[in-house]
């Protein structure tokens, strides 16, 4: 869970309401089954402090503009993605769009009440999955294609190179695939290497 105050703000106001803030969250969150691992600052350590945490979910708890903390949740969860909940009083258009782009799952404005935890928390884990699948997917359709790119420029040139027929091509391939225990894509790969070696 993270905080941050909008500068020239009354300092005892808006620490009386952060506090306000926090308690709700951490009320809902207790009373959802939720685990609180850690209440981390948003600073230069983040990364490395959320790399060891490991946590299931991401919690932002902003009173203002958001976008020094994204920055750090940005760099902390490029290599790991997890799913992001931004609770803020924030509302404009520009802060939204930044805070999805940043990956965030779900952007609550000013809807920090215990009871609406549950509810956001489960919906925001329901759209990271469906969105990791849907990135899963499209990488292994990237894979799929670029295999198949190598494959058809391989069976390509021992067509040229020998007169086969595509069929005939794709068979020996298969064999040495077969012959050597290695997979088809890789054979087709290292025959491209070594064409392009000898030119």
């Amino acid at each position: 869970m993270l905080s941050a105050t909008a500068p020239g703000a009354d300092p005892d106001a808006a620490q009386a309401a952060q506090t306000r803030r926090s308690t709700a969250l951490r009320i809902g969150l207790l009373e959802s089954g939720y685990d609180l691992v850690a209440s981390l600052p948003a600073d230069v350590f983040l990364p490395e402090r959320i790399a060891q945490l490991q946590p299931d979910l991401i919690i932002l708890d902003s009173e203002s503009d958001a976008r020094d903390v994204l920055e750090h949740i940005v760099i902390a969860t490029r290599d790991a993605r997890r799913p992001i909940v931004l609770f803020t009083e924030d509302d404009a258009p520009a802060s939204m769009d930044a805070a999805l782009e940043a990956g965030v799952s779900a952007y609550i404005v000013a809807g920090l009440q215990a009871e609406r935890v549950k509810p956001v928390l489960d919906v925001a884990l329901a759209r990271f999955r469906r969105e990791q699948r849907l990135l899963d997917e499209l990488s292994d359709t990237r894979q799929k294609l670029a295999e198949r790119k190598v494959l058809d420029r391989a069976k390509g040139m021992l067509m040229t190179r020998y007169q086969l027929t595509e069929d005939q091509a794709y068979q020996r391939l298969r064999s040495l695939a077969m012959n050597k225990n290695m997979k088809l894509v890789d054979v087709a790969q290292r025959l491209i290497d070594v064409e392009d070696l000898l030119g």
